[in-house]
């Protein structure tokens, strides 16, 4: 007898969206018929979706189904299409993660060996990455108030309270408590007076994990480090915008944004889980699109929503077999559908499975 079904709540988006998708859950059905994970997929308007259907990138409906589900699926959003919306697409993004109280984004950055030759990087500088972004979500310079924009000047505020960096620094330190023990906190304290709290709080919260090592780096240090010793991280810690970019910067290592997956976690209710790249509107019903971050997406959600470690070891062996027999999309440098690399992935599970 199969377990109680999970529910999870499924966003298309736009673009390529819902091409990736639509292989995600593929390999999500491909994966769960060999196990006893039982799920359902409500699929709901979202983003410029949102818009066309009902007038507003997050609509209610939509919300109240995030918040009952046991976690949200999402794909990439927005499009030159919704550019003069009196509400972009994006602005769904910000309102869903306040909503579901999601301050915390998580990004891994690792290069398998069958990746190296793709990086940008020399092979000696990026072999053996593999680290963890953990950026704060629902505060800082995106959040801050007053903001405004005139003909003649602008404001932007950066805030931050003791809680909202306490709370952060709990999760990175945590993570990094079951990895390799050590954090790299990034700021800019030399400038900024909410980056002296938050190395203030990072000191506090440290003492705690005596068993973890410490580093503090500056944002413009961090951005160099990241391209000349990737290996030597583990769980880089981030204000906001800090970490936007940064975690971007760290994609590139890998040879390729369309790998990426990422997760927002709140401190109770459903995780967020959404590749890291746009929605491509430019390639967007060719059949090119990489549905490889997708799919790692879907991995990443059943390991830390569902805890089913086995069977998102099993998509992610696929996939590293995949790229490894070349089977990629244009993007990686391949000549393959997203179709054809998804029913790939697919292939290796199933093959998985009967040896």
């Amino acid at each position: 007898m199969k377990a109680k079904e999970k529910q999870i709540a499924v966003l298309p988006g736009d673009g390529i969206g819902p091409e990736i998708m639509a292989a995600g859950l593929e390999v999500l059905a491909a994966v769960s018929q060999h196990s006893d994970f039982s799920y359902e997929t409500e699929f709901l308007p979202f983003g410029g979706r949102g818009i066309d259907e009902a007038g507003d990138p997050l609509p209610a409906q939509t919300l109240a189904a995030a918040k009952q589900s046991h976690a949200v699926l999402l794909s990439a959003i927005g499009g030159p299409k919704w550019d003069n919306s009196p509400r972009r697409p994006e602005q769904g993004l910000l309102e869903i993660r306040s909503a579901l109280n999601l301050f915390a984004n998580i990004r891994p950055t690792r290069v398998s060996d069958i990746q190296i030759d793709r990086s940008p990087l020399k092979a000696d500088i990026v072999r053996g990455t593999d680290f963890v972004i953990v950026r704060e979500l629902t505060s800082g310079a995106y959040f801050g108030k007053p903001r405004s924009l005139k003909t003649d000047e602008a404001i932007d505020t950066i805030y931050y309270s003791q809680n909202e960096v306490e709370r952060i620094m709990r999760i990175g330190f945590d993570l990094a408590d079951q990895r390799k023990k050590k954090v790299t906190i990034v700021d800019k304290s030399n400038v900024l007076a909410t980056s002296k709290l938050w190395r203030q709080v990072a000191a506090s919260v440290a003492a705690q994990y005596p068993e973890v090592e410490v580093e503090y780096r500056y944002v413009d240090a961090m951005s160099m480090a990241i391209i000349s010793q990737p290996a030597n991280f583990d769980v880089v810690i981030t204000p906001n915008l800090f970490g936007d970019i940064l975690s971007d910067e760290a994609a590139e290592i890998t040879g390729s944004i369309g790998q990426i997956p990422s997760m927002s976690a709140g401190e109770d209710g459903p995780n967020l889980y959404e590749p890291i790249h746009g929605s491509a509107p430019d390639i967007a019903g060719q059949g090119i699109a990489n549905p490889i971050s997708m799919i790692n997406t879907v991995a990443m959600m059943l390991r830390e929503s569902f805890q089913e470690g086995e069977l998102a070891q099993v998509i992610e062996a696929a996939v590293d077999a995949t790229i490894k027999d070349g089977t990629v999309t244009p993007d990686m440098g391949g000549k393959f559908t997203t179709q054809e690399v998804t029913n790939h992935i697919i292939d290796y599970i199933d093959g998985a499975y009967t040896k």
